[in-house]
């Protein structure tokens, strides 16, 4: 193989992984459908629902960014009434990710009082798009 063709493959390589890189970034933290789910609250020991809504995070213990994700939904719950938040643990309950078709950490579901996800959102939830969704159950 001659140097311009290995160069040039070595280039063409980049920017794939650039692109590839740039579009999942475009996708983390936006809100997108909950499709059919619903959660049962005694994956989470029998944590409680919302009144009106409940945000449950999917972490495990090598998660970086899950204590970001914990203090922002926490003060969410925190601020807004009948809103709960729930942390499972997919370290100790790894059935979950098939079940919910969790496929990174931090993931974050926006349930409605019966328990059915309206929204989910794959690494740190977007502020604006998190207060949009919440409010839309409200």
């Amino acid at each position: 193989m001659s140097p311009a063709v290995a160069l040039a493959a070595v280039a063409a390589l980049l920017v794939l992984a650039t692109l590839v890189g740039v579009a999942h970034r475009r996708r983390e933290g936006r809100r997108r459908d909950g499709g059919d789910l619903r959660f049962d609250p005694a994956d989470a020991d029998g944590a409680a629902l919302g009144a009106t809504a409940t945000l449950v995070q999917f972490s495990t213990e090598t998660c970086a960014r899950c204590p970001q994700v914990r203090r922002l939904l926490g003060s969410y719950a925190a601020t807004h009434g009948n809103l709960a938040h729930i942390e499972v643990d997919l370290t100790y309950r790894p059935d979950l990710s098939a079940r919910y078709r969790v496929l990174q950490t931090p993931t974050t579901f926006l349930l409605d009082a019966s328990g059915v996800v309206r929204a989910r959102f794959g690494g740190v939830p977007a502020q604006d798009a998190l207060a949009t969704a919440i409010a839309s159950l409200a």
